[in-house]
């Protein structure tokens, strides 16, 4: 598919020249620039409630501004992607951010994926793409392939003469007798790329060039074998890249759209990206399918869903269940292993005793004892049953050769004794055990929350030791590895849903936004991962037990602002203002089912506010689900605002509109801000 080009005039819409939004709309009218950029709260943890009650808004700070008019567009979805890239690119403190504007969709579609699935290594980027699947990269690709925007003058070079020349040849003929083939064989005589997927040469700055080239040739960045590209930076010496690089910054980009590619072009080397571009298919968790499905294999598919198992054992762009992702942990990275049914490095000399054992028992099948990094002392709850479909569902996997990785962990927790200390301590295998004062559908959600969907061991609070406090409860946790918080599923501040309809519940779970709240971080995963394709009894089931949970007594109210604060939430609201109402509302009020309410959101005045900080600087985009699957994205703000402007609009946010929360400082935001992607 292929977008007509359309020309954008500018508009410039924030403080600054350089943020600017480009957008076009779905229905081919005029299009107009847009920046206010959304900031705090999105969509950050299960059950983030919103209440329903108008709260009063706090006096906005600084000019008013105009406030465009909210479009049910892909421009709009694509805030996330726009206000980091701009219309021509931007250099930040946090790295160089290229134009994607106008350039060919199959080639942007190939970096999204190469970004999502681990070949191209940037934790911003793969954070953002984590949970979205291919055919909504497509859609995102060709947006931005269809805009036409005007490319700024070149950059006026500074290389002698000689140099320019020798970029000049290399770049239009190329050196044969060191087996460079010209730029120019691949990326069109006038090097404005091919379409559908070969980019553009023109209109980049000098050191993005080079540092794209420096990355290939240090294996920095990947693109799907064979890499033509790595192939071509090994074989350019130094000064061929200063060449090359100052002479293609100098040249002007020539007006027109960019051709396409002709039919039965031989290309000078074989490239993995254009083969792969046609068959693309996202890197998808195997279920059973087909009408000749073993009912137990189909079975074990859907309870693999519902522990989502291929979360901690399936690495991003690697075959499904073959292992080798890292689980941080406070003692170290505990890697999970191959449980695809290859004879050496898998589990293909397995019986079904010797899995029941490692579900059950938390061991494998040489007798050793599990990492509970491994959540067995969940999974011990699992009936054999169920435990002999997951199995028969493993077995019938492609076989992956690939070995299992060693763990690294600190001493003197990676010795089998202390292991065994910690298991004498706090581990003993048990069953599930039905409540017969209980009925059916809350005895399910307990055997599936409990046991295969392990929520306590992210939710459970857990002491020094890394065990459970109480195993029967879900207090909240930090997750510091991960950068994180699983918040409380008894306080009602927190993720509580015992007043939640079971509707809403099950509605969470299914498509991970919905009018009260939305998902982001671990349980975005998850949901796009596991829940969403749970069928309505299991989902109901899960609802009905999480709403009956004990509810904590509320303890004493957050502080909040105070009159010495005054000065501090002035600075947020004049931020708030220019970086968040365009999307949140001047009140608070955001747009449903894309920019959360901050109004009388528990999310946002939650303590700790980890996960508050986290979004807001990192930003990201709620699981693509059969039910949300166009999400609305969340810029991140990393580059933007530094520790003391995001923690004064943030505490600004939590007192704002009835809101009530605890001031944030510059180090509460350096503290919990994180790496992005963790």
């Amino acid at each position: 598919m292929r977008h007509a080009r359309k020309t954008i005039p500018r508009h410039n819409a924030s403080r600054s020249g350089d943020d600017r939004l480009w957008r076009r709309d779905d229905d081919g009218g005029d299009v107009r620039g847009l920046l206010r950029l959304a900031v705090a709260a999105a969509a950050l943890s299960l059950f983030a409630h919103v209440a329903q009650a108008q709260v009063p808004s706090r006096p906005q700070a600084g000019a008013a501004h105009r406030k465009a008019p909210f479009e049910d567009s892909i421009a709009q979805r694509m805030l996330a992607c726009s206000a980091c890239h701009g219309a021509q690119g931007r250099a930040t403190r946090e790295g160089y951010f290229p134009r994607i504007a106008g350039k060919p969709a199959g080639y942007l579609f190939e970096q999204l994926r190469s970004f999502r699935d681990g070949r191209r290594s940037y934790a911003p980027m793969a954070g953002l793409l984590a949970n979205l699947g291919d055919d909504y990269l497509r859609e995102i690709a060709e947006h931005f392939a269809g805009l036409d925007l005007p490319y700024p003058a070149p950059q006026a070079s500074r290389l002698p003469q000689t140099m320019l020349a020798r970029g000049r040849t290399l770049a239009l003929e190329g050196d044969a007798s060191r087996e460079l083939p010209a730029c120019a064989e691949c990326h069109g005589r006038a090097l404005t790329g091919a379409a559908p997927s070969i980019p553009g040469l023109l209109g980049l700055s000098r050191d993005y060039l080079n540092a794209q080239l420096g990355g290939w040739r240090d294996g920095l960045r990947h693109a799907t074998a064979p890499d033509c590209m790595a192939q071509v930076a090994r074989r350019l010496r130094p000064e061929d890249v200063a060449a090359i690089t100052g002479w293609l910054a100098a040249q002007p980009v020539p007006p027109g759209p960019v051709p396409r590619a002709q039919a039965g072009t031989r290309l000078p080397m074989r490239c993995g990206s254009l083969d792969a571009g046609a068959t693309a298919s996202s890197p998808g968790i195997p279920a059973a399918a087909g009408p000749a499905v073993d009912a137990q294999v189909a079975r074990g598919a859907y309870l693999a869903r519902a522990g989502n198992c291929a979360g901690c054992h399936t690495e991003r762009g690697a075959a499904p269940y073959a292992g080798g992702r890292g689980v941080a942990t406070p003692f170290g990275i505990v890697y999970a292993s191959n449980l695809t049914p290859d004879d050496d490095t898998g589990i293909g000399r397995w019986s079904p005793d010797d899995f029941w054992r490692a579900m059950h028992d938390g061991r494998s099948k040489d007798g050793r004892a599990l990492y509970p990094a491994f959540p067995y002392p969940q999974f011990t709850r699992v009936t054999r049953e169920d435990a002999d479909a997951i199995f028969a569902f493993l077995r019938s996997l492609p076989a992956v050769r690939r070995h299992n990785r060693p763990h690294a962990l600190r001493f003197p927790y990676d010795r089998q004794i202390v292991l065994e200390a910690w298991r004498w301590l706090f581990f003993r295998p048990a069953g599930f055990v039905a409540d017969p004062a209980r009925p059916g559908d809350w005895n399910r959600g307990a055997y599936l929350v409990g046991g295969l969907a392990h929520c306590a061991a992210c939710h459970g609070a857990r002491n020094v030791l890394g065990a459970a406090r109480d195993p029967g409860r879900f207090d909240g946790e930090q997750m510091p590895q991960q950068g994180w918080y699983a918040p409380s599923l008894h306080d009602a501040r927190q993720a509580g849903v015992a007043d939640w309809p079971v509707a809403d519940i099950v509605g969470l779970l299914r498509t991970g936004v919905t009018a009260r709240a939305g998902t982001a971080g671990p349980m975005a995963e998850v949901v796009a991962h596991g829940t969403q394709y749970l069928n309505d009894a299991d989902l109901r089931a899960i609802a009905v037990f999480l709403k009956a949970l004990p509810a904590d007594s509320p303890g004493p109210s957050p502080q909040g602002a105070t009159d010495r604060d005054a000065a501090w939430l002035a600075r947020g609201a004049r931020g708030y203002d220019a970086h968040c109402a365009q999307c949140h509302g001047d009140e608070g009020e955001g747009v449903p089912r894309a920019y959360p309410a901050l109004a009388g959101n528990r999310a946002v005045t939650m303590d700790p506010p980890v996960n508050l900080v986290r979004i807001a600087a990192h930003g990201g985009f709620p699981p693509q689900t059969a039910g949300n699957p166009r999400p609305f994205g969340m810029p991140p703000f990393t580059q933007a605002l530094d520790d003391a402007d995001l923690a004064a609009i943030l505490s600004f946010v939590r007192n704002a509109w009835g809101n009530r929360g605890s001031i944030l400082s510059a180090p509460d935001a350096s503290r919990y801000r994180g790496s992005a992607g963790e």
